[in-house]
């Protein structure tokens, strides 16, 4: 990394505001000035300790030189130049941080979504879908691991909506309005004689908003029918609102987070194993109990800040 690239510009808004006499200027581009002026030292204070340190490597590389043959002299040489160039790569990356353009979130809370792959009807019985009851289970031990996490980083922690399954874990509810309905019975097809159904329990349920139809003949019931309908519909209309949010949020979160499908690797808690490995950014961890403690952590949310700093770096010189 050159140095000489690293300077920090004030912007032409910065300098207009400075160049203005104190009645001519706002309260508020005064505000945005400091602001601005205190980001600007923070990245000059690295840079500074960044030459430094470099400094530092350069005379224990001349020193390694000097004395090949004193090895308690080169041994301790050795060392200390390990510690420098790991310093000098922590304050590379701090000073990368500082110097890309920042986001007015970075500095307010955010939501935490946790959910099982499972979907529960409102008006059955819940028969969860992919995962079940483990799924769940699973989606409460995230949740309060990274309840933990929160707790030990001292941020504050406050839990919006949780929705429990019958074993005490996570899962989403898809809920329909009665309202929202339509409901017809006819009767169902058959191959005659005795296999005629001379009732009306074939049930076709139509959700209004959506435009969305199922109809389920299969059983003799049209109570049956009408809860096979149900849970038809409600997984239906999951697999379109999951689909909506994905398709809305940006593409870098997108390619984080991914679209939650069995096939689709993010994120691999290996139990048996005791192994956590992130797929998105290459780093296993080889203690789970501590993971799921809410520790070590910042293992991979290290990594993924740098590679979304790194792409952000890649997008900022192609529009260059």
């Amino acid at each position: 990394m050159d140095n000489a690239e690293l300077q920090p510009q004030l912007s032409s808004d910065l300098i207009t505001i400075m160049e203005k006499r104190q009645p001519e200027a706002l309260l508020v581009e005064y505000s945005r000035a400091n602001k601005e002026l205190r980001n600007l030292k923070g990245s000059m204070d690295l840079i500074k300790e960044l030459r430094t340190k470099q400094k530092d490597i350069e005379g224990l590389k001349a020193l390694m030189t000097e004395c090949p043959e004193d090895k308690e002299m080169l041994n301790m040489a050795t060392e200390e130049l390990s510690q420098a160039v790991e310093e000098e790569r922590r304050l590379q990356n701090q000073l990368l941080q500082s110097l890309l353009p920042k986001d007015d979130a970075d500095e307010r809370g955010c939501i935490l979504e946790v959910r099982a792959v499972t979907v529960s009807f409102i008006f059955l019985n819940c028969v969860p879908g992919t995962g079940g009851e483990e799924a769940s289970l699973f989606a409460m031990d995230i949740f309060k691991m990274y309840e933990r996490y929160s707790l030990k980083t001292g941020w504050k922690f406050d839990v919006v909506e949780i929705t429990e399954s019958d074993l005490k874990g996570y899962k989403v509810d898809v809920q329909l309005r009665h309202e929202d309905l339509r409901i017809d019975t006819y009767r169902s097809g058959g191959s005659g004689g005795q296999h005629v159904n001379t009732t009306n329990s074939a049930v076709r349920i139509t959700h209004i908003p959506s435009g969305i139809t199922v109809s389920i003949q299969d059983e003799r019931s049209q109570h049956m029918n009408k809860a096979k309908a149900l849970k038809v519909l409600c997984a239906r209309l999951y697999e379109i609102e999951r689909s909506r949010i994905h398709t809305s949020r940006s593409k870098l979160r997108s390619e984080q987070i991914g679209s939650g499908d069995r096939s689709e690797r993010i994120r691999t808690y290996n139990f048996p194993q005791g192994r956590v490995t992130d797929h998105r950014v290459g780093i296993t961890h080889h203690s789970i109990n501590d993971v799921m403690q809410g520790e070590n952590l910042d293992i991979f949310i290290d990594a993924l800040l740098l590679q979304q700093e790194m792409d952000a770096v890649a997008s900022f010189n192609s529009e260059q």
